[in-house]
């Protein structure tokens, strides 16, 4: 089946504008929030928001890192293939400091639950909030919810939803596909 398309490009930057906005009205000048982009799609949204509240701010300086959660996973040993993990990068201590992990698609919150914990190893926030551009409501494993939601998308358990990303496949767009 075609998949469908649920936002375009135009609804994308409207959607990261927005959320740009929901973050300034909640963490102010950023002078003691960092955002975290979870590996692997997640950090395309983290690097976007940074550099768009950056422009709105005038503002350079807002703390910005990226987490592999590969081995904070809980299902890292019981897949067939090998996982590859990608690098981890925070360069600046998280202890009382409001974090906002940002990933692309919260689906069953695992990739969540395995962020957190690795943040953790870097010390102890203040706070820890979820910003997701599409919350797939009714497929959790755990008791997650986002902070802020891009889009919220029903989809059964078969559908798969996609972000695309134009730093990757060349355009920004979603797509739900159907079994």
């Amino acid at each position: 089946m075609k998949p469908r398309l649920i936002v375009d490009s135009i609804s994308f930057e409207l959607t990261i504008n927005r959320l740009c906005y929901q973050l300034i009205e909640n963490h102010d000048d950023f002078s003691n929030s960092a955002l975290i982009g979870l590996q692997p799609r997640g950090i395309h949204l983290a690097r976007r928001i940074n550099k768009r509240l950056s422009e709105i701010l005038g503002k350079k300086d807002i703390l910005l890192g990226n987490i592999d959660v590969t081995f904070f996973r809980d299902d890292f040993r019981r897949r067939e293939t090998p996982i590859i993990p990608r690098s981890t990068q925070m360069d600046f201590i998280v202890e009382d400091k409001t974090l906002i992990l940002i990933d692309d698609v919260l689906y069953t919150g695992r990739t969540v639950r395995a962020g957190m914990d690795e943040v953790l190893a870097y010390g102890r926030p203040k706070e820890i909030e979820l910003l997701v551009f599409i919350d797939r409501r009714f497929s959790r494993h755990l008791p997650i919810e986002p902070n802020y939601v891009g889009k919220s998308v029903d989809a059964i358990a078969a559908e798969r939803v996609r972000v695309e990303w134009k730093e990757i496949e060349g355009e920004d767009k979603v797509y739900l596909y159907k079994p």
